[in-house]
């Protein structure tokens, strides 16, 4: 089977799809309690973004925690990262960019922390994407992936009503369990794999969809708002997202 659930082509047409991608990044953008509690205890001076076009995290990483910042894609179109750097602040060289495809590159150098962000799901062979980050960490660095949770109600939304969209990612992957097992394998000590949030939503391109998913997804949205408001938990039915982390022992 091939490894690839998606093509440049599939990522070119995502991209070209949206607009206002240029925006202010956040002091608390999501995860950053997680990012910067890894950088504060782990001394972590630089960092490596895969697959993080148009580099939102490598923004947040470099803008309010300081960081010698790479971002790595397949597709980078460069015009809208210096937009999005310029939006943010930054200069256009505040961030180093490697346009390149992550299968046929070897690292010139390793970093302190690597992550990704909805990045590992597109891929059938998880070990073998998650082997790939590990390639870039330092001896002692932190590896930080997320991805969604599409075994979540989230997913069945995405089933029902984007299937070409939830057909682009390997839902078996969506298991801490089993990126926890991954990880550990590769010599890493996993510090935690877990659902992350207590109930989220989303719908690509929703402004296409019909009035009645929208307004179904929004009814929806409310509700489960709600429910997690008065009983808060993380958990595989409801949670978006799912963590791990994991550090290289030196």
């Amino acid at each position: 089977m091939d490894n690839l659930l998606t093509d440049r082509n599939f990522w070119v047409n995502y991209w070209e799809s949206k607009t206002g991608l240029s925006v202010a990044i956040p002091a608390n953008y999501l995860f950053h309690q997680q990012l910067s509690n890894i950088v504060k205890s782990n001394n972590v001076k630089s960092a490596i973004e895969l697959g993080g076009f148009p580099g939102y995290y490598a923004v947040f990483l470099r803008k309010y925690l300081k960081l010698d910042v790479t971002l790595l894609d397949y597709f980078v179109h460069q015009p809208i990262t210096h937009q999005l750097l310029k939006t943010n602040n930054l200069q256009s060289d505040d961030i180093h960019i490697i346009e390149t495809d992550l299968f046929n590159y070897t690292p010139e150098k390793q970093y302190d922390l690597v992550l990704s962000c909805g990045l590992i799901e597109h891929f059938n062979d998880t070990a073998d994407i998650i082997n790939r980050h590990i390639a870039f960490l330092k001896p002692g660095g932190t590896l930080f992936i997320t991805l969604p949770n599409f075994k979540a109600l989230n997913g069945w939304f995405q089933k029902n009503f984007d299937r070409e969209n939830y057909d682009k990612h390997n839902i078996n992957c969506m298991d801490p369990a089993l990126l926890k097992t991954i990880v550990e394998n590769a010599g890493l000590q996993v510090k935690q794999a877990g659902y992350f949030g207590k109930f989220s939503l989303w719908l690509e391109n929703e402004k296409e969809k019909s009035a009645s998913v929208k307004l179904f997804k929004k009814t929806t949205w409310l509700v489960g708002k709600v429910l997690t408001k008065i009983f808060p938990f993380e958990s595989r039915q409801l949670s978006p997202y799912i963590i791990i982390e994991a550090k290289k022992v030196s």
